[in-house]
């Protein structure tokens, strides 16, 4: 059997001290909740906050990606299809590996919580401090 971590519990507060990443077009920012920056080796989660027809830069992972629509409405896009599906508040939406997606919000904004799975390393390489 291989030696795995000690199971840690621990409480992050997505409102203090996150740092984020610039992967967001227009006004909004991506906060980066949970990767390796914090000790997260399995998984990965980004606050996104989009505000009216923000949007993401596409984005391209090595592994699966899953996203929470916490709250607003917007969009997920295949960049490279051009193809869209609509999204609102309690959507869940699964994003394959190696597939070139983006997220748009709506006249609303939106919201959402998720990220690749494992961490995507390339992700974090311009993260930057989380504020006080």
């Amino acid at each position: 059997m291989p030696d795995l971590p000690i199971p840690r519990v621990r409480v992050i507060d997505s409102a203090v001290g996150c740092p984020e990443i610039p992967i967001v077009e227009g006004e909004g920012n991506a906060k980066v909740v949970l990767s390796p920056h914090n000790g997260a080796t399995f998984r990965s989660f980004q606050l996104v906050t989009l505000k009216e027809n923000a949007r993401t830069i596409s984005l391209r992972h090595v592994s699966n990606c899953v996203y929470y629509v916490i709250e607003g409405a917007g969009a997920i896009v295949d960049a490279a299809a051009g193809s869209r599906i609509d999204l609102a508040e309690g959507h869940m939406v699964h994003i394959d590996a190696g597939d070139l997606y983006r997220i748009e919000a709506g006249a609303t904004g939106i919201k959402v919580l998720g990220g690749p799975c494992p961490p995507d390393p390339s992700l974090y390489a311009n993260m930057t401090s989380g504020e006080g």
